[in-house]
């Protein structure tokens, strides 16, 4: 399994959201593309076809979900972008909001957003979440 890990990257604490998500990711043994880490960080307009194909075009691919942070009072251009791109791929998407509730973050968040992404409340959520997953996909091998 991998996972393509999204969200915002303009401050330290949102960059440690993503990592602590990568981590979790890691312990159970999910290969994760992680575009900061893997591809870096767009400096000018000469980066942005980089950044692009490094992004889109290689960090999705055998991408088999989206995993994105949705903290915040936006999720951010390139987050929104990217959660778009997996659902036309039909690429699961689950999202971490962990600093309000959906409800609370509605109208800036995107109904779009919430009836097409699973959003989980916490990082034992998100483990869950991938426990299960794993679990299915087990089952799935299992039974071929």
């Amino acid at each position: 399994m991998r996972v393509y890990i999204a969200g915002k990257l303009g401050t330290e604490n949102e960059i440690e959201t993503l990592e602590m998500i990568n981590k979790l990711c890691k312990d159970l043994g999910i290969e994760t593309f992680l575009p900061h880490r893997d591809v870096g960080i767009a400096k000018g307009i000469n980066d942005v076809e980089m950044i692009f194909k490094g992004d889109i075009i290689e960090g999705f691919k055998n991408c088999n979900m989206v995993i994105a942070s949705l903290d915040g009072i936006h999720i951010g251009s390139g987050t929104a972008w990217e959660l778009g791109y997996a659902y036309a791929k039909g690429i699961p998407i689950i999202g971490l909001k962990t600093d309000e509730s959906i409800e609370d973050a509605l109208d800036y968040l995107s109904p779009i957003i919430v009836a097409s992404t699973k959003i989980v409340k916490s990082y034992d959520e998100l483990k869950e979440e991938l426990r299960e997953l794993i679990s299915l996909c087990k089952r799935n091998i299992s039974d071929n």
